[in-house]
């Protein structure tokens, strides 16, 4: 399957997109600190580097956007149209 765009435009594409301190993930930490628990970010010693780890309730957190989780109604999950074989499951 060829891409729609060239590797130089899909690059500068795909480095516009944050991986940390995206929103979603800052209210979830105000919110989380509002609450008085404390925490640490990205921790890359732990599997799949989560975004927020309460080391003192040994929980950790994936910050993820409707993308991923597919809410329904949302406008924002949707299933990309130019390569469908990435938004199937098997």
């Amino acid at each position: 399957m060829t891409d729609i765009v060239s590797p130089e435009k899909r690059s500068r594409m795909m480095s516009g997109i944050r991986g940390k301190n995206t929103r979603p993930e800052v209210l979830v930490r105000k919110s989380i600190f509002a609450e008085g628990l404390r925490f640490r970010l990205h921790r890359k010693d732990l599997p799949d580097n989560p975004d927020i780890v309460l080391p003192q309730k040994q929980v950790i957190i994936f910050v993820h956007g409707c993308f991923w989780h597919q809410h329904p109604g949302c406008r924002f999950a949707k299933l990309p149209t130019s390569n469908s074989l990435f938004g199937k499951k098997s």
